[in-house]
């Protein structure tokens, strides 16, 4: 009687299977079929919503099926990720996640409204971004070497703006601290352009912003450009200097996006989605129009390696956290 139950039990699973793979290829099949949504965790204007308006006219011409944008800003990325993990798994509602909302808040927050890696589809990552580490030009450093002297002469008399307490412009600088034995105060705000306002007008004296949004101010005078927190000079910068060759070997100063569902999406449409977004990053015009122009580098792949990134970055900046400290307001 038991090997008969195991093996009509047997039986039953193969059978599933190809029930299941038609589902999957309906679902892609018939995949969108009504309008998507992508969740933007930022006010209008910023990168993450360039990203997302970028996507949404994308599908739209390329799916005839309408994809908007809805911004949804708050708690540190936590009320736009709720939204998308509890949405319904068919692929209409998406969420355009800076790296922040699944490697730094599980160790900012005791308890988070979503589950950062189980909580989530992976579906592709989208740019990173290097960060360029700018001052006010009264500030008495010309260069990163000068500025860890300067900031050992004044501990704890030298400061930064951020866009909120675990944002990447406060970890980055909290990494930096750590590195160079140095302290320096967090101004925090609500944004990234309130911070460069009070940077250009001399009210703080440093931060990291994304290359895009402070070369323009550079280039008017109104900053000095210490160096850029990318892995290696950047192509379109051949002149500019690393942090890292400037006195810390393998620092960074980086920003990921990536793109991601509600929890149980059918992997045809996570597939179609997917190369939509490989095929979107790899078109000459988008190259030249978002990639070169805000100065981004594709980061579009395979769903895994999204969830490789977010598994190997998680337990470093943990230990950023927890070292300096650092908690939310």
């Amino acid at each position: 009687m038991r090997a008969c139950l195991l093996a009509a039990l047997a039986g039953s699973l193969v059978s599933a299977l190809p029930a299941q793979q038609a589902v999957a290829q309906v679902s892609a099949q018939t995949y969108p079929s009504k309008t998507i949504t992508f969740i933007v965790p930022a006010p209008p204007g910023g990168v993450t919503d360039v990203l997302a308006r970028t996507l949404a006219q994308r599908f739209t011409a390329a799916w005839g099926q309408q994809a908007v944008v809805e911004n949804r800003p708050g708690g540190n990325n936590q009320v736009a990720a709720e939204l998308v993990t509890r949405a319904p798994p068919d692929g209409h509602t998406l969420l355009i996640g800076p790296e922040v909302t699944f490697i730094a808040n599980p160790a900012l927050y005791g308890r988070l409204n979503y589950d950062p890696i189980n909580g989530f589809t992976a579906i592709s990552g989208l740019v990173t971004i290097n960060h360029a580490l700018i001052a006010h030009p009264s500030l008495p450093a010309q260069n990163v070497r000068e500025l860890i002297a300067l900031a050992k002469q004044k501990p704890g008399e030298l400061n930064y703006g951020t866009y909120g307490v675990g944002s990447t412009a406060h970890l980055n600088m909290e990494l930096f601290e750590v590195l160079t034995g140095t302290k320096l105060m967090a101004v925090h705000y609500r944004g990234a352009a309130p911070a460069m306002t009070d940077v250009i007008g001399g009210h703080i004296q440093l931060m990291y912003v994304s290359v895009g949004t402070g070369l323009p101010q550079v280039q008017d005078g109104k900053v000095r450009l210490l160096a850029i927190g990318s892995k290696k000079r950047m192509e379109a910068l051949p002149d500019v200097p690393t942090v890292a060759e400037s006195g810390l070997p393998g620092y960074e100063a980086v920003s990921w996006f990536g793109l991601f569902g509600p929890p149980g999406m059918a992997a045809g449409s996570v597939a179609k989605i997917n190369a939509e977004v490989r095929s979107l990053f790899a078109d000459p015009e988008i190259k030249k129009s978002v990639l070169d122009h805000y100065y981004f580098e594709s980061l579009a792949g395979t769903p895994q390696q999204l969830s490789d990134r977010i598994k190997a970055d998680e337990p470093k900046w943990r230990r950023i956290i927890e070292d300096a400290k650092v908690k939310p307001q």
